[in-house]
């Protein structure tokens, strides 16, 4: 049972990652949802299942489409899933009988690193010269300002030139990535957990997810980040990378927080609702202040998880 679900899995999560040679919207989206499949077979049969998939996708991408094509998914999309699964089911005896799961925020902080990972791993599968490399997202920014520009989406200074202001933004791209390959990995392997727990095939409890907060050292690896992010070369793109990733972090610390503080509250629904808008509405200005919420919740390190210890399962 477990290599045919393996198997399986492997196969649609490499037509997911695929389908994205077209080019489409649409495509784009089912591409995001590459990881879905690997995450549901190692959370749901176990992580040697989730290795199947991903040495199965690998080989068909291999088959299908090109070798190259075949290591980038196995690299980038299959074996961050299945260590991202496998974390996630560790789990320890305290010595009275419960067990001590893998704790979510240092999950986070594994998957901000895998996110700046794979940031620099499609810059380096584009190309692996730098200028070359700048070149391209400057281009891509000028044509998607040029755009906005013409559909009076936004109204530049006469004396501001598209093209310089596009050389301007593209060191800060990596950071954007970054963090929206957090927030990807994070809703992939939410939506894998919970259609497994519905299935009734995840091996921990549903975890305390309003206690989740980053390690306070995570808060060095920042600064770090961010003082890399200043070098030039693709390793300027990793400390960008990885401060953005580490701010997405932070932020769903700070969504955690906000979910912790108003439980009981009798306006709990109508506050949610309106951060979740907000969120939606005004993302570049809300998303700021939760990562700052989640890095203030990580220096005082007051929340804690509820005091029940969840046995450990049979296996």
């Amino acid at each position: 049972m477990l290599p045919i679900v393996g198997i399986g899995a492997g196969l649609v999560s490499a037509l997911l990652f695929a389908v994205v040679i077209t080019g489409s919207p649409l495509a784009i989206l089912l591409y995001s949802a590459a990881p879905l499949p690997i995450f549901i077979a190692a959370l749901g049969w176990n992580h040697r299942a989730g290795l199947v998939a991903t040495a199965a996708g690998a080989i068909a991408g291999m088959i299908a489409l090109s070798f190259a094509a075949g290591l980038n998914y196995a690299l980038i999309v299959a074996l961050p899933a299945w260590w991202i699964a496998y974390l996630a089911l560790l789990a320890r005896h305290d010595g009275t009988g419960g067990a001590e799961w893998y704790p979510l925020g240092h999950l986070l902080v594994w998957i901000a690193a895998i996110a700046a990972l794979t940031t620099v791993g499609s810059a380096l599968v584009m190309t692996t010269d730098y200028d070359t490399y700048r070149t391209v997202i400057a281009r891509v920014i000028e044509n998607l300002l040029s755009e906005m520009v013409r559909s009076r989406l936004i109204a530049l200074p006469a004396d501001v030139k598209v093209s310089e202001l596009a050389l301007t933004l593209a060191p800060a791209v990596p950071v954007g990535i970054g963090a929206s390959f957090v927030t990807t990995i994070v809703a992939n392997l939410w939506l894998a957990a919970k259609a497994v727990q519905v299935s009734g095939r995840l091996p921990r409890p549903w975890p305390f997810i309003p206690a989740t907060t980053v390690p306070r050292q995570a808060l060095i690896l920042l600064g770090l980040a961010m003082a890399i992010g200043t070098l030039g070369g693709f390793i300027g793109v990793a400390g960008a990378a990885m401060t953005g990733a580490l701010l997405a972090a932070f932020m769903f610390s700070g969504l955690a927080t906000i979910h912790d503080l108003t439980r009981g509250k009798a306006w709990r629904g109508p506050a949610l609702i309106s951060v979740y808008l907000a969120l939606v509405i005004m993302q570049a200005l809300l998303t700021p202040l939760l990562s700052l919420a989640g890095i203030v919740d990580s220096l005082l390190g007051r929340r804690k998880a509820p005091p029940t210890v969840p046995p450990m399962p049979n296996a």
